[in-house]
């Protein structure tokens, strides 16, 4: 898959939550429901992405897929972890 700009932005109603989005500011990219449930939406970073480049917790191939696919990925935080596990 060729390179690929993104623009990240971080949910202000949802802690640790994320979307990459294809085009800047596309916010109508994003399912409406899942646009409510994201709230106001900050601009973090715009990153060049390449299936070479490593993200902190996405794998790069997948990322450019949704963004080629329906032009945004949503980036959930961690699951909690468990006392043990």
């Amino acid at each position: 898959m060729p390179p690929m700009q993104c623009f990240v932005y971080k949910s202000l109603k949802r802690a640790d939550t994320f979307v990459f989005l294809r085009e800047r500011d596309a916010f109508d990219l994003l399912p409406p429901t899942l646009a409510a449930s994201l709230g106001p939406l900050r601009f973090v970073i715009e990153l060049a992405l390449a299936s070479e480049r490593k993200l902190a917790q996405e794998d790069v191939d997948m990322v450019m897929a949704n963004l080629a696919g329906p032009g945004f990925h949503l980036q959930l935080p961690p699951p909690p972890v468990t006392p043990g596990g």
